[in-house]
Protein backbone atom coordinates (compact mmCIF):
# COMPACT_ATOMS: atom_id res chain seq x y z
CA UNK A 1 0.00 0.00 0.00
CA UNK A 2 1.26 3.45 -0.76
CA UNK A 3 2.55 5.77 1.82
CA UNK A 4 0.38 8.33 2.56
CA UNK A 5 3.21 10.44 3.33
CA UNK A 6 3.92 10.13 -0.53
CA UNK A 7 0.82 12.78 -1.25
CA UNK A 8 1.96 15.37 1.99
CA UNK A 9 2.65 18.59 -0.16
CA UNK A 10 -0.21 20.64 0.58
CA UNK A 11 -1.55 23.43 -1.33
CA UNK A 12 -0.20 26.59 -0.72
CA UNK A 13 -3.35 28.88 -0.20
CA UNK A 14 -5.08 26.72 2.05
CA UNK A 15 -1.71 26.49 4.03
CA UNK A 16 -1.80 30.58 4.24
CA UNK A 17 -5.50 30.51 5.30
CA UNK A 18 -4.33 28.00 7.94
CA UNK A 19 -1.71 30.94 8.83
CA UNK A 20 -4.72 33.71 8.67
CA UNK A 21 -7.09 32.04 10.59
CA UNK A 22 -4.68 31.17 13.64
CA UNK A 23 -3.12 27.92 12.27
CA UNK A 24 -4.11 24.20 11.83
CA UNK A 25 -5.93 23.03 15.16
CA UNK A 26 -4.52 20.02 16.61
CA UNK A 27 -7.93 19.59 18.52
CA UNK A 28 -8.97 18.01 15.30
CA UNK A 29 -7.29 14.86 14.98
CA UNK A 30 -9.52 13.76 12.14
CA UNK A 31 -12.38 14.20 9.55
CA UNK A 32 -14.83 11.75 9.38
CA UNK A 33 -17.29 12.41 6.30
CA UNK A 34 -20.95 10.96 5.89
CA UNK A 35 -22.76 11.70 2.78
CA UNK A 36 -23.84 11.35 -0.90
CA UNK A 37 -21.58 11.74 -3.66
CA UNK A 38 -20.86 15.14 -3.20
CA UNK A 39 -18.25 13.57 -0.57
CA UNK A 40 -17.76 10.19 -1.82
CA UNK A 41 -14.28 9.07 -1.66
CA UNK A 42 -14.59 5.66 -3.70
CA UNK A 43 -16.89 3.70 -1.37
CA UNK A 44 -19.00 2.75 -4.35
CA UNK A 45 -16.22 1.38 -5.88
CA UNK A 46 -17.01 -1.74 -3.74
CA UNK A 47 -21.40 -1.86 -4.25
CA UNK A 48 -23.23 -3.42 -7.21
CA UNK A 49 -24.46 -0.05 -8.47
CA UNK A 50 -23.78 1.93 -11.53
CA UNK A 51 -23.28 5.02 -9.73
CA UNK A 52 -19.28 4.28 -9.62
CA UNK A 53 -16.33 6.73 -11.20
CA UNK A 54 -13.71 4.48 -10.69
CA UNK A 55 -11.84 5.19 -13.83
CA UNK A 56 -11.00 7.46 -16.57
CA UNK A 57 -11.13 10.56 -17.24
CA UNK A 58 -12.70 10.52 -13.67
CA UNK A 59 -9.20 11.40 -10.97
CA UNK A 60 -7.66 12.76 -14.13
CA UNK A 61 -5.82 15.99 -12.00
CA UNK A 62 -6.34 13.68 -8.68
CA UNK A 63 -2.28 12.61 -7.29
CA UNK A 64 -0.92 10.48 -9.91
CA UNK A 65 -3.95 10.60 -12.43
CA UNK A 66 -5.38 8.23 -10.14
CA UNK A 67 -9.65 7.57 -10.41
CA UNK A 68 -10.35 6.75 -7.02
CA UNK A 69 -14.56 6.49 -7.50
CA UNK A 70 -14.38 10.55 -6.51
CA UNK A 71 -16.95 12.21 -8.79
CA UNK A 72 -14.34 14.81 -9.75
CA UNK A 73 -11.45 15.58 -11.99
CA UNK A 74 -9.83 15.33 -8.95
CA UNK A 75 -9.91 16.33 -4.97
CA UNK A 76 -13.74 16.99 -3.37
CA UNK A 77 -14.25 19.50 -0.58
CA UNK A 78 -13.56 16.84 2.23
CA UNK A 79 -9.89 16.61 1.04
CA UNK A 80 -9.25 20.17 0.99
CA UNK A 81 -10.65 20.82 4.57
CA UNK A 82 -8.62 18.33 5.83
CA UNK A 83 -5.79 19.43 4.38
CA UNK A 84 -6.61 23.05 5.71
CA UNK A 85 -6.78 21.35 9.35
CA UNK A 86 -3.24 20.36 8.60
CA UNK A 87 -4.11 16.18 8.45
CA UNK A 88 -3.40 14.89 4.84
CA UNK A 89 -4.39 15.94 1.77
CA UNK A 90 -7.48 13.57 1.08
CA UNK A 91 -9.76 11.69 3.08
CA UNK A 92 -9.88 7.81 2.39
CA UNK A 93 -12.82 5.68 1.01
CA UNK A 94 -13.65 3.51 4.82
CA UNK A 95 -14.93 0.50 1.98
CA UNK A 96 -11.24 1.38 -0.03
CA UNK A 97 -9.18 -2.31 0.71
CA UNK A 98 -5.93 -0.16 0.44
CA UNK A 99 -5.90 1.44 3.47
CA UNK A 100 -6.77 0.34 6.69
CA UNK A 101 -7.25 1.62 10.57
CA UNK A 102 -3.96 3.08 10.83
CA UNK A 103 -4.95 5.56 7.45
CA UNK A 104 -8.81 5.82 8.78
CA UNK A 105 -7.41 6.86 12.70
CA UNK A 106 -6.49 10.54 10.91
CA UNK A 107 -9.71 10.44 8.81
CA UNK A 108 -11.79 8.24 7.20
CA UNK A 109 -15.32 9.61 4.63
CA UNK A 110 -18.40 6.67 4.65
CA UNK A 111 -20.26 8.49 2.22
CA UNK A 112 -21.98 6.75 -0.65
CA UNK A 113 -23.14 8.29 -3.65
CA UNK A 114 -26.73 8.16 -4.68
CA UNK A 115 -27.85 8.01 -0.88
CA UNK A 116 -29.83 10.28 0.81
CA UNK A 117 -31.63 11.10 4.60
CA UNK A 118 -34.35 8.86 3.20
CA UNK A 119 -33.87 5.39 2.47
CA UNK A 120 -35.97 5.03 -0.36
CA UNK A 121 -33.09 7.42 -1.97
CA UNK A 122 -30.74 4.63 -1.41
CA UNK A 123 -32.71 2.10 -2.87
CA UNK A 124 -33.25 4.11 -6.17
CA UNK A 125 -29.39 3.41 -7.49
CA UNK A 126 -28.65 0.59 -5.19
CA UNK A 127 -25.98 2.58 -2.86
CA UNK A 128 -25.04 2.49 1.37
CA UNK A 129 -28.12 4.29 3.08
CA UNK A 130 -27.40 6.38 5.84
CA UNK A 131 -28.32 4.14 8.38
CA UNK A 132 -25.80 1.98 7.13
CA UNK A 133 -23.24 4.27 6.99
CA UNK A 134 -23.62 4.74 10.69
CA UNK A 135 -23.32 0.92 11.19
CA UNK A 136 -19.95 1.42 9.26
CA UNK A 137 -18.82 4.18 11.39
CA UNK A 138 -19.86 2.06 14.66
CA UNK A 139 -17.61 -0.79 13.36
CA UNK A 140 -14.84 1.76 12.66
CA UNK A 141 -15.00 3.10 16.10
CA UNK A 142 -14.06 -0.37 17.71
CA UNK A 143 -11.34 -1.08 15.28
CA UNK A 144 -10.17 2.39 16.16
CA UNK A 145 -10.17 1.29 19.97
CA UNK A 146 -8.48 -2.31 19.16
CA UNK A 147 -5.61 0.05 17.51
CA UNK A 148 -5.28 3.20 19.12
CA UNK A 149 -6.43 2.36 22.69
CA UNK A 150 -9.80 3.65 24.20
CA UNK A 151 -8.93 6.17 25.43
CA UNK A 152 -7.10 7.69 22.49
CA UNK A 153 -9.60 6.89 20.60
CA UNK A 154 -11.97 8.20 22.42
CA UNK A 155 -10.17 11.37 22.13
CA UNK A 156 -10.54 10.70 17.98
CA UNK A 157 -14.02 10.36 17.77
CA UNK A 158 -15.15 13.57 20.51
CA UNK A 159 -12.61 15.79 18.89
CA UNK A 160 -12.97 15.19 15.28
CA UNK A 161 -14.55 17.31 13.15
CA UNK A 162 -17.56 15.59 11.02
CA UNK A 163 -18.67 16.54 7.77
CA UNK A 164 -22.27 15.95 6.34
CA UNK A 165 -23.70 15.99 3.04
CA UNK A 166 -26.51 14.68 1.67
CA UNK A 167 -29.90 15.40 0.29
CA UNK A 168 -29.52 16.76 -3.19
CA UNK A 169 -30.80 12.92 -3.65
CA UNK A 170 -33.44 13.35 -1.35
CA UNK A 171 -35.33 15.51 -4.47
CA UNK A 172 -33.73 14.58 -7.92
CA UNK A 173 -33.99 11.23 -7.61
CA UNK A 174 -36.86 10.24 -4.89
CA UNK A 175 -39.69 13.21 -4.63
CA UNK A 176 -39.02 14.77 -8.44
CA UNK A 177 -38.52 10.73 -9.55
CA UNK A 178 -40.73 8.83 -7.30
CA UNK A 179 -44.89 8.73 -7.80
CA UNK A 180 -45.41 7.48 -4.68
CA UNK A 181 -42.88 10.09 -2.60
CA UNK A 182 -45.11 12.77 -4.34
CA UNK A 183 -48.42 11.65 -3.74
CA UNK A 184 -47.52 11.26 0.35
CA UNK A 185 -46.01 14.64 0.79
CA UNK A 186 -46.02 18.00 -0.53
CA UNK A 187 -42.64 19.45 -1.37
CA UNK A 188 -42.93 21.51 2.34
CA UNK A 189 -44.17 18.43 3.85
CA UNK A 190 -41.14 16.20 2.37
CA UNK A 191 -38.50 18.79 3.26
CA UNK A 192 -40.21 18.87 7.34
CA UNK A 193 -39.74 14.70 7.13
CA UNK A 194 -35.98 15.41 5.48
CA UNK A 195 -35.79 18.16 8.40
CA UNK A 196 -36.85 15.41 10.90
CA UNK A 197 -34.64 12.69 9.52
CA UNK A 198 -31.61 14.53 9.68
CA UNK A 199 -32.81 15.77 13.38
CA UNK A 200 -32.55 12.09 14.27
CA UNK A 201 -29.10 11.01 12.25
CA UNK A 202 -27.18 13.39 14.29
CA UNK A 203 -28.59 12.30 17.54
CA UNK A 204 -27.43 9.08 16.53
CA UNK A 205 -23.82 10.00 16.22
CA UNK A 206 -23.68 12.02 18.92
CA UNK A 207 -24.99 9.48 21.24
CA UNK A 208 -21.84 8.24 19.29
CA UNK A 209 -19.05 10.55 20.65
CA UNK A 210 -19.13 13.18 17.71
CA UNK A 211 -19.42 16.81 19.26
CA UNK A 212 -18.52 18.84 16.13
CA UNK A 213 -20.99 18.48 13.09
CA UNK A 214 -20.98 20.10 9.94
CA UNK A 215 -24.05 20.23 8.30
CA UNK A 216 -23.96 20.96 4.35
CA UNK A 217 -26.73 22.87 3.26
CA UNK A 218 -28.53 22.11 -1.32
CA UNK A 219 -26.76 23.36 -3.69
CA UNK A 220 -28.76 25.32 -6.57
CA UNK A 221 -29.61 22.42 -7.56
CA UNK A 222 -31.94 24.02 -10.70
CA UNK A 223 -28.49 24.95 -11.89
CA UNK A 224 -26.57 21.22 -12.44
CA UNK A 225 -26.17 20.75 -16.00
CA UNK A 226 -28.69 17.48 -16.03
CA UNK A 227 -30.65 19.86 -14.68
CA UNK A 228 -30.66 22.62 -17.13
CA UNK A 229 -30.46 20.39 -20.45
CA UNK A 230 -33.77 18.79 -19.24
CA UNK A 231 -34.59 22.67 -18.81
CA UNK A 232 -33.86 22.87 -22.50
CA UNK A 233 -35.23 20.47 -24.32
CA UNK A 234 -38.87 20.58 -21.85
CA UNK A 235 -38.86 24.43 -24.45
CA UNK A 236 -38.06 26.53 -21.58
CA UNK A 237 -34.63 28.05 -22.43
CA UNK A 238 -31.47 26.68 -21.40
CA UNK A 239 -31.31 28.75 -17.61
CA UNK A 240 -31.81 26.97 -14.48
CA UNK A 241 -34.52 25.37 -13.08
CA UNK A 242 -35.23 28.10 -10.78
CA UNK A 243 -38.33 25.85 -8.80
CA UNK A 244 -35.68 23.71 -7.52
CA UNK A 245 -33.79 26.41 -6.72
CA UNK A 246 -36.29 27.82 -4.56
CA UNK A 247 -36.86 24.49 -2.82
CA UNK A 248 -33.02 24.20 -1.89
CA UNK A 249 -33.01 27.64 -0.41
CA UNK A 250 -36.48 26.91 1.34
CA UNK A 251 -34.68 23.25 2.62
CA UNK A 252 -31.38 25.20 3.81
CA UNK A 253 -33.39 28.21 5.82
CA UNK A 254 -35.02 24.97 7.82
CA UNK A 255 -31.59 23.03 8.60
CA UNK A 256 -30.31 26.26 9.77
CA UNK A 257 -32.99 26.44 12.15
CA UNK A 258 -32.77 22.98 13.26
CA UNK A 259 -28.92 23.55 13.82
CA UNK A 260 -29.75 26.52 15.80
CA UNK A 261 -32.53 24.02 17.75
CA UNK A 262 -29.63 21.73 18.20
CA UNK A 263 -27.24 23.51 19.57
CA UNK A 264 -29.54 25.09 22.45
CA UNK A 265 -30.90 21.32 23.50
CA UNK A 266 -27.89 19.37 22.74
CA UNK A 267 -25.17 19.69 25.33
CA UNK A 268 -21.57 20.12 24.40
CA UNK A 269 -22.40 19.92 20.86
CA UNK A 270 -21.42 22.42 18.45
CA UNK A 271 -22.93 22.14 15.18
CA UNK A 272 -22.65 24.84 12.37
CA UNK A 273 -24.63 24.88 9.14
CA UNK A 274 -22.73 25.04 6.10
CA UNK A 275 -24.28 26.77 3.38
CA UNK A 276 -22.49 26.06 -0.18
CA UNK A 277 -25.44 27.42 -2.34
CA UNK A 278 -24.28 31.43 -2.29
CA UNK A 279 -20.92 30.63 -3.20
CA UNK A 280 -22.08 28.47 -5.90
CA UNK A 281 -24.77 30.49 -7.53
CA UNK A 282 -21.81 33.31 -7.61
CA UNK A 283 -19.54 30.82 -9.98
CA UNK A 284 -22.42 30.11 -11.94
CA UNK A 285 -23.85 33.72 -12.27
CA UNK A 286 -20.29 35.51 -12.58
CA UNK A 287 -17.94 33.20 -13.55
CA UNK A 288 -15.55 35.46 -14.63
CA UNK A 289 -14.72 36.16 -11.45
CA UNK A 290 -13.29 32.69 -10.34
CA UNK A 291 -11.58 32.25 -13.94
CA UNK A 292 -14.25 30.22 -15.69
CA UNK A 293 -15.22 30.20 -18.79
CA UNK A 294 -18.13 27.25 -19.33
CA UNK A 295 -21.15 27.42 -16.74
CA UNK A 296 -24.01 25.96 -18.65
CA UNK A 297 -22.70 22.56 -19.74
CA UNK A 298 -19.62 19.92 -18.00
CA UNK A 299 -16.36 19.41 -19.23
CA UNK A 300 -17.21 15.72 -19.47
CA UNK A 301 -18.48 14.61 -23.10
CA UNK A 302 -21.38 16.46 -24.20
CA UNK A 303 -21.76 18.12 -20.84
CA UNK A 304 -25.28 18.12 -20.86
CA UNK A 305 -26.17 14.73 -19.63
CA UNK A 306 -23.36 12.51 -18.99
CA UNK A 307 -22.30 10.88 -15.21
CA UNK A 308 -20.36 7.97 -14.11
CA UNK A 309 -20.22 5.28 -17.04
CA UNK A 310 -21.05 8.00 -20.07
CA UNK A 311 -18.44 10.07 -18.90
CA UNK A 312 -16.05 7.89 -21.15
CA UNK A 313 -12.25 8.63 -21.07
CA UNK A 314 -12.61 8.04 -25.10
CA UNK A 315 -14.81 10.50 -25.69
CA UNK A 316 -14.03 12.91 -27.94
CA UNK A 317 -16.14 15.79 -26.43
CA UNK A 318 -14.37 15.72 -23.39
CA UNK A 319 -13.11 19.39 -22.32
CA UNK A 320 -8.76 19.45 -22.38
CA UNK A 321 -8.51 21.63 -19.13
CA UNK A 322 -11.46 21.34 -16.22
CA UNK A 323 -10.00 24.64 -14.64
CA UNK A 324 -12.12 26.22 -17.41
CA UNK A 325 -15.49 24.49 -15.99
CA UNK A 326 -17.35 25.37 -12.86
CA UNK A 327 -18.82 21.56 -13.48
CA UNK A 328 -17.09 18.35 -13.84
CA UNK A 329 -19.87 16.19 -14.99
CA UNK A 330 -23.52 16.76 -15.53
CA UNK A 331 -24.27 16.70 -11.76
CA UNK A 332 -20.54 17.59 -10.40
CA UNK A 333 -18.56 19.91 -9.35
CA UNK A 334 -14.84 20.29 -10.72
CA UNK A 335 -11.91 20.35 -8.81
CA UNK A 336 -11.40 23.95 -9.23
CA UNK A 337 -14.80 24.46 -7.80
CA UNK A 338 -14.33 22.71 -4.78
CA UNK A 339 -11.78 24.10 -3.88
CA UNK A 340 -13.49 27.41 -4.10
CA UNK A 341 -16.44 25.88 -2.42
CA UNK A 342 -13.83 24.07 0.82
CA UNK A 343 -12.37 27.43 1.19
CA UNK A 344 -15.73 29.69 1.32
CA UNK A 345 -16.64 27.09 3.99
CA UNK A 346 -13.24 27.36 5.52
CA UNK A 347 -13.41 31.27 6.38
CA UNK A 348 -17.52 30.87 7.54
CA UNK A 349 -19.30 27.76 9.18
CA UNK A 350 -15.93 26.02 9.61
CA UNK A 351 -13.67 28.56 11.04
CA UNK A 352 -14.69 28.01 14.95
CA UNK A 353 -13.02 24.77 14.46
CA UNK A 354 -10.06 26.13 13.17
Amino acid sequence: MASLSTFAPAALCLLLLCFILGGAAASVPAVIVFGDSSVDAGNNNQLSTVLKSNFRPYGRDFYGGRPTGRFSNGRIPPDFISEAFGLRPFVPAYLDPQYNISDFAGGVCFASAGTGYDNATSNVLNVIPLWKEIEYYKEYQNKLKAYAGEAKANSIVNEALYLVSLGTNDFLENYYTLPDTRSKYTVDQFQDFLVGLVEKFVKEIYDLGARKISLTGLPPMGCLPLERSTNYVNGNGNGCMEGYNLVALHFNGKLNGLVKKMNMEMPGIRVVFSNPYGIFMQMIKKPSQFGFEVVSVACCATGMFEMGYMCDQLNPFTCSDANKYVFWDSFHPTQKSSSIIADYLLKHSLRQFL
